[in-house]
């Protein structure tokens, strides 16, 4: 009896941690933004979910897919629905008790864990080369490129190949806010074409959120381009600007969760005139969220005057954090031009995939440094990413 009584105390452990933690595990695994808790009382327009099943939630049956990044915590501009969790609920501990034979095996939780160190010391980057003329280069090999994690050579160069056709998952992000409201029709307009453009069925996945200021995910991931346009056609200027909050919502609720079986090209389109009034997240906090997640942030600026604004900058800032790149049109017409380029870009990539040098589960930010040898070539890609916490 004594035995027995051993091993019924992980399932009690573990029941109490959920009760403790909730689903998605310790605070401890991705730090949240320190401000993002006082977005946690406004309301989101998304629709409203199911109702929660009424039984009590189980542990998490697997650990997160670490990668090179933290998995997600509970503290967002965006509150998580019940809807997220498991489709399977726990038996109370003493139905449990009840029912489990003598000769059930203890819970699987080593095996987990070793999934995780297996995995957590790969970094995995995607990058874009220009030549001085500002051309997309194509061609190159792996000993064409030089990388620095952390200021020091990768104990090794795992996988390296060009990635023209690379699956792509983009989110569309349109400021809906009043101060766009007289250039908003050719804007919507102009990502529609983009969408029409660039979204392969069965291959790509993209998602549009509309913002003043609450993110409004007005069509989920998908590969149909009608259901994306009239996402976007369903927009409405009005209200105030929560920028960060957008994008930090975007990338931590919608690209930081999603599923995929191989490498693919996360990216977030924003268009957006820069200027923040009503957000809880800082810009800094949305940039951090965008480089655990791993997404690109092109930016595209609807103030149309070129004179290098505060909200230019603001974007500017974002795309350089991010490995992507600010575009600042000086007329209407040029921001169809700047959805066209990032289309370009999109489909002129290559992945490297390294183990770092000197590697520590920390939870430290480091620097990411990829270097063309030959003269005049310019490398675009992320500049860090967050190694995990043990």
């Amino acid at each position: 009896m004594r035995f027995r009584r051993i091993l019924f105390v992980p399932g009690s452990l573990l029941l109490l941690l959920t009760v403790m933690y909730g689903q998605n595990g310790p605070p401890d695994e991705l730090p949240s933004a320190p401000s993002a808790a006082k977005g946690q009382t406004q309301p989101q327009k998304t629709t409203p979910p199911p109702p929660a099943s009424p039984a009590p939630e189980t542990p998490p049956s697997e650990a997160p897919n670490a990668g090179a990044q933290a998995p997600p915590d509970n503290a967002t501009p965006a509150a998580s629905t019940p809807a997220e969790r498991p489709a399977g609920s726990a038996q109370p501990a003493e139905s449990a008790k009840a029912n489990k034979p003598e000769t059930d095996k203890p819970p699987q939780e080593d095996e987990s864990v070793s999934t995780i160190r297996r995995t957590v010391n790969e970094v995995n980057v995607v990058f874009t080369v220009t030549d001085k003329h500002g051309r997309y280069v194509k061609d190159l090999k792996k000993n064409d490129f030089k990388i620095l994690d952390d200021a020091k050579p990768p104990e090794e160069v795992r996988s390296f190949r060009a990635e023209t056709d690379l699956p792509l998952e983009v989110g569309l992000l349109i400021d809906a806010s009043n101060s766009v409201r007289d250039r908003f029709k050719f804007e919507q307009e102009s990502a529609v074409e983009f969408l029409n453009q660039t979204v392969r069925r069965k291959y790509d996945q993209a998602f549009v959120v509309g913002f003043d200021v609450t993110p409004e995910v007005t069509q989920d991931f998908t590969d149909d381009t009608e259901a994306l346009s009239t996402g976007v056609r369903m927009l409405r200027p009005g209200g105030g600007t929560a920028l960060y909050d957008a994008l930090y919502f975007a990338c931590r609720d919608k690209l930081l969760k999603s599923q995929h079986s191989g490498p693919v090209r996360k990216a977030i389109i924003l268009l957006s005139d820069g200027d923040d009034n009503q957000s809880h997240v800082t810009r800094e906090e949305s940039i951090e969220m965008a480089q655990r997640a791993e997404v690109v942030v092109y930016t595209i600026s609807t103030n149309l005057s070129g004179s290098g604004s505060h909200g230019d900058k603001v974007l500017q800032r974002i795309a350089d954090a991010t490995g992507g790149r600010a575009y600042v049109p000086f007329q209407l017409t040029d921001v169809a031009n700047a959805f066209a380029a990032i289309q370009e870009e999109l489909r002129s990539q290559y992945a490297i995939s390294y183990k770092p040098a000197e590697f520590k589960l920390d939870g430290r930010y480091r620097t990411i440094e990829i270097l063309a040898q030959e003269k005049g070539l310019h490398v675009r890609s992320r500049r860090g990413y967050y190694a995990p916490s043990q």
